[in-house]
């Protein structure tokens, strides 16, 4: 928790992939390819330029949204490991 309090940081090689808040758990910010990024923001209502990050690369993904499930959810993470882990 290198921010705050709230925000719960997931790190890979000291690089950040994906961050939430715990206290108001409405959304994840992921990192992105930037261009499956707009791919996604177009394709998902759930899916935002990252709040409070650099909107090339980073995505908001809206938990509560009706368009998408666990699995992309999971598949989204592991596609932000994977890009920072490199």
């Amino acid at each position: 928790m290198p921010f705050d309090e709230k925000t719960l940081v997931f790190k890979v090689k000291n690089k950040i992939y994906t961050l939430t808040n715990i206290e108001n758990f409405k959304f994840i910010n992921l990192k992105c390819n930037p261009e499956k990024a707009l791919e996604l923001r177009e394709r998902y209502h759930s899916v935002k330029p990252g709040y409070h990050m650099n909107k090339k690369h980073w995505n908001s993904i809206y938990i509560k949204g009706n368009d998408i499930n666990n699995n992309l959810i999971k598949e989204w993470i592991l596609d932000s490991y994977n890009l920072v882990s490199k």
